[in-house]
């Protein structure tokens, strides 16, 4: 046969097609000739044929039938055969093909072969595809390599120490007092492949974690030669002396140092000089201040070098390296709620970010600016996310919407809403420019609940001047009755609407039917909700239906215009706020109450029912005896309750007493055990959101039933997109022992879509000195929760 063409000459002859196809062709052709050389046992051209078989394989091409040719150069004794066969082995074989294990006595030859190159190619092809079988055969191997004097050979030792305990964990302390005198070694490479091997000794085992804590002086000292020593070429990257073993040691003192007082001390010092030193220009220098900056936050450091390391996230920041700002970004995400105030000084630079092109950090961005939102800046952030809400892409509204309402509902007062009305109700010549406002607003947008529920009081109360144009302030809007019944009927029935907000629109519609003529339609509508399955929406229509009925003169009286509200001075917290026909639970001053029990200006008393200018607290709850003056049919609306002094419905009597209407009622849910292990019992215990009932309030309790306390407890949770949580900050982050006590923690979970809810939990707490980490799936949440 002719020789086989060489490697150089098969790449130049692949990269003159032009097609795909003739590319297959030329490959085809190719492999055709190797099989055939192969089957010839031709020896002298087999590395050759091999190598180009090779080449084809990184091409994406098929090279199975190459696999026993590998372990013939193996066993080889030509050094250029063993080369390509052990790269061969480690390309085209894996631990799932058990050819793999015909290499196991060759490995071990050459792991003892007289020659280090040869020595090192066994270790190589080892630590990358040795299988659980061939790592326990060879590991003594490795050991006794690992204590040589020979430095090239150790670093490969090292590496290979490494896959070895990943795929056999329990042969870690054969390596254990080999790795104890690998730190003294002056060879970067030795060090830096030991540095490797201790972290991940210390990942997989506590016992070796505790133990290696006693090397935290010597790593500091390796660590401070490396930053004070002067230019080395052999090391050096951009003026900065062997970045790349500065990593990896701050890498494994992160480990060392987390959770121990000891540890974090010893090595506080040398992070603010690295923190300090190393040189930002380049990006060199920006790897090793993000590796100091993640192992100060892991440790137990001191608070001025947690600010240091905020302050170098807020740096990078302003790099004009994308990159670097989207990792300040999610560093900055991760330390928010541990270091809340030294982010806030960031606050300015991290909305600008917002404006970033990036997509991605944009994101980060919207994620870090909801999380920087508390009482005291709400109103300078919600500006600047409502900005970013109207200029967004579409991607992004969804989730700002949502934390803009989340946020809204943190820290924006309960009686926002009646303060508003009370607020529009004085402002008589502003009357027809704010419902021709609010009415443009309902228009584009009903998801923000408590601005429609202003909106919605407001064209109830000033529909007629929104008909009429009477707007002097601006363009007066032209619309029709049936357009405004329209858009109140459309939040009677759209899914964003609360309980609250219908109540408010079928109050609103109510009203209208005084100041409209769609008289048959609003009657319509109104009968319609009164077999609601929403029992205060029912029973509010059930009562505006008598009013159609049987009360229809009183109405006109009954729905007129709320007059002037005015703030009753008192000693306490007691506004009285008249909204949509309710009144908010409030302190009265008594001297200034009048007797209910009094017969004169009965039917203004009534008339307070629906809105009058003096609310008529209620002292008892009996309805008065009947009077015998004039006035006396209006008492009739109450029905045919018995006027002997007996009590009044509820919902008769929540119009006069100091109750709203729309009052939410707190179903009982069950509570329920989320986590039970190791002694730490996870329950969580449920309530609604009052304003929302999307909103599910979750507080957990964790309890610890073992003997010693378990410290740096931090519980985390995660839920699918569907949904949005917000995880408030715990009441402690130490579980007593023996059940003495409990760390709560609140949950707020968004459930727009009324979707079961499932939760994964992750656990993080220390007990008896060692780190424990556990993760869980809650997913048997009472429906009441989520329904």
């Amino acid at each position: 046969m002719p020789a086989p063409i060489r490697l150089r000459e098969l790449i130049r002859t692949i990269r003159t097609a032009r097609t795909q196809a003739e590319e297959r062709e030329m490959i085809q052709k190719e492999c055709a000739a190797i099989r055939s050389s192969f089957r010839e046992e031709d020896n002298t051209y087999r590395c050759r044929n091999v190598a180009k078989l090779l080449y084809m394989h990184m091409l994406g091409y098929p090279a199975h039938f190459g696999q026993l040719e590998c372990l013939k150069l193996i066993a080889s004794q030509k050094f250029t055969d063993k080369r390509i066969g052990y790269l061969g082995a480690m390309l085209l074989l894996d631990e799932r093909q058990d050819v793999h294990l015909l290499m196991t006595n060759c490995i071990k030859n050459d792991l003892n072969h007289s020659t280090q190159y040869v020595q090192g190619l066994a270790l190589c092809t080892l630590g990358c595809m040795g299988s659980s079988e061939m790592c326990r055969d060879l590991a003594g191997e490795v050991e006794k390599l690992l204590k040589t004097s020979n430095s090239y050979l150790r670093k490969k030792a090292a590496l290979c120490a490494v896959h070895v305990i990943r795929k056999v964990p329990e042969l870690m302390e054969m390596f254990l007092p080999a790795t104890k005198n690998l730190l003294s070694e002056k060879n970067h490479g030795v060090l830096h492949t030991s540095v490797v091997l201790l972290t991940e000794m210390c990942e997989r085992s506590p016992d070796m974690l505790s133990h290696f804590r006693k090397l935290v002086p010597q790593l500091v000292r390796i660590l401070k030669n490396l930053i004070m020593s002067g230019y080395s070429p052999e090391h050096d990257v951009s003026g900065i002396s062997d970045p790349f073993l500065q990593v990896r040691i701050l890498r494994l003192l992160r480990i060392l140092g987390k959770g121990d007082d000891d540890s974090s001390e010893a090595m506080n010092d040398i992070l603010a000089q690295v923190a300090t030193n190393t040189e930002t220009s380049k990006n060199v220098g920006n790897a090793i201040l993000y590796e100091t900056v993640l192992t100060i936050m892991d440790i137990k450091s001191e608070s001025g070098l947690r600010v240091l390391a905020i302050n170098i996230l807020g740096r990078f920041l302003l790099n004009n390296d994308k990159n670097i700002r989207y990792v300040a970004l999610t560093s900055l995400l991760k330390t928010v709620q541990t270091d809340h105030n030294a982010v806030q000084r960031h606050r300015s630079t991290i909305v600008d970010c917002l404006k970033d092109l990036d997509v991605s950090i944009k994101r980060r961005a919207m994620e870090l600016s909801f999380a920087l939102v508390n009482g005291n800046n709400i109103r300078g952030m919600m500006k600047e996310l409502l900005y970013f809400l109207d200029s967004c892409d579409p991607d992004f509204k969804a989730d700002c919407a949502s934390g803009i309402f989340l946020a809204a509902e943190n820290y924006v007062r309960d009686d926002s809403v009646p303060n508003l009305i009370q607020l529009i109700t004085n402002s008589v010549e502003m009357h027809a420019y704010t419902v021709q406002r609010l009415y443009k607003a309902l228009l584009d947008d009903i998801s923000q609940q408590p601005l429609v529920q202003v909106a919605s009081w407001c064209i109830g109360e000033y529909g007629d001047l929104l008909v009429s144009g009477q707007c002097e302030e601006e363009e007066p809007i032209q619309v029709s009755e049936d357009e405004v019944l329209d858009v109140l009927e459309g939040l009677l029935v759209s899914n964003l609407s609360t309980p609250v907000t219908r109540g408010y629109s079928l109050t609103a519609i109510m009203k209208l039917s005084t100041r409209f003529s769609s008289l048959n339609r609003i009657k319509k509508v109104v009968s319609i909700y009164g077999s609601s399955i929403d029992v205060e929406l029912q029973q509010r229509a059930v009562e505006y239906n008598a009013l159609f009925k049987k009360y229809d003169h009183m109405r006109p009286a009954l729905l007129e215009r709320m007059p002037i509200m005015e703030k009753t001075a008192t000693n306490g917290p007691s506004e009285i706020v008249q909204t949509n026909g309710e009144t908010d639970s409030t302190i009265l001053d008594t001297k200034h109450l009048p007797n209910i029990t009094q017969p004169a200006s009965q039917a203004n008393d009534l008339l307070d029912l629906l809105g009058g200018n003096d609310v008529v607290p209620i002292i008892q709850t009996t309805v008065p005896t009947k009077p015998a003056s004039a006035g006396g049919e209006l008492l009739d609306l109450l029905g045919d309750l018995s006027l002997t002094g007996q009590p009044a419905p509820p919902f008769l009597l929540d119009g006069l007493t100091s109750q709203p209407l729309f009052n939410d009622i707190a179903a009982v849910i069950p509570p329920m055990t989320a986590y039970n292990k190791n002694g730490l019992i996870i329950e969580f215990t449920f309530e609604r959101s009052n304003p929302n009932p999307n909103i599910a309030v979750i507080t957990i309790h964790a309890t610890n039933s073992t003997e010693a306390d378990m410290t740096e407890f931090v519980f985390q949770a995660a839920v699918p997109k569907t949904f949005q949580l917000q995880l408030l900050s715990p009441s402690s982050n130490v579980v007593p022992a023996f059940n003495q006590g409990s760390v709560t923690q609140v949950i707020r979970v968004l459930n727009p879509q009324k979707q079961q809810l499932r939760m994964r939990i992750k656990l993080t707490y220390t007990h008896k000195g060692s780190p424990v980490q556990d993760l869980a799936e809650v997913n048997n949440f009472p429906p009441q929760s989520w329904q």
